[in-house]
């Protein structure tokens, strides 16, 4: 063989082994191909199988959603009792002793007010209030005054503000001519004089009812629990009036110490 035949022969081997290189080239990259394929093909099924299999646990576990219902702060419910349904003809004797604290813890429909009495100032009227209250008559009665910034009024048996225990006495007006905040007091009609107490009485909630003049028996001052006092004030009428709900004094319990 010639060497212009060897070179030729040269030239074809190269030729060949060329189009042997890109033929393996073509085939790795469609195995490559292939392969890649199938991993997304296999990631889309395992993943579609994820959603399916936790998507319907958490769908089976989820919890249905829930409603909260308000509780109402003043229950309408009427006490089963209205007052003691006693009325009586003569005043009760003396028989707070003005050393000792007697303290009323006043149960409404929409909390519980406890107030320190003025046994010492005001024994006539703590005395007064202190017997009534043992006695239950004030038990079941309903707040039927209640205005706003000013007060709110109770222990009427008949419930319309004209009601009372069947006598009066003469209790002692504030010394400082005025009235506090939760400050309770007997009221009055305009006739009657300076000091005069039956059974109605009312605790003092704003600003005008501390501008009261010195008129009315100041026997005590809410200490705590005023809040009740507040709230049932929030039903207080567009005028003077009763409450636009159903109030109710609960109970009332004297301790002394």
């Amino acid at each position: 063989m010639g060497k212009a035949d060897r070179r030729a022969r040269k030239r074809q081997n190269q030729a060949l082994a060329a189009q042997e290189r890109e033929a393996m080239l073509k085939r790795t990259q469609r195995k490559k191909l292939i392969q890649r394929s199938v991993i997304v093909v296999v990631s889309i099924v395992v993943v579609v199988g994820a959603v399916s299999i936790f998507g319907g646990n958490n769908k089976s576990k989820a919890k249905p959603a829930t409603t909260t219902t308000a509780v109402d702060p003043c229950p309408t419910k009427a006490p089963t009792k209205h007052g003691n349904g006693k009325t009586y003809k003569t005043a009760p004797p003396m028989t707070i002793d003005v050393k000792k604290t007697y303290t009323a813890t006043i149960v409404t429909s929409c909390g519980t007010m406890v107030a320190t009495l003025a046994a010492k100032d005001s024994p006539v009227a703590v005395n007064n209030f202190v017997f009534l209250a043992k006695q239950g008559f004030f038990d079941g009665l309903s707040w039927h005054r209640v205005v706003k910034d000013f007060v709110i009024q109770g222990g009427d048996p008949k419930g319309d503000g004209s009601g009372g225990p069947g006598y009066t006495v003469k209790g002692a007006v504030p010394k400082s001519g005025h009235y506090p905040l939760g400050g309770l007091a007997a009221a009055k009609t305009g006739a009657d004089p300076n000091g005069t107490m039956g059974s109605q009485f009312f605790v003092v909630t704003g600003t005008q009812g501390e501008q009261l003049p010195a008129q009315y028996a100041y026997f005590g001052v809410v200490t705590t629990g005023l809040s009740a006092a507040n709230a049932i004030e929030q039903f207080a009428p567009a005028s003077d009036g009763p409450p636009t709900r159903p109030l109710y004094i609960i109970k009332i319990t004297i301790t002394e110490k």
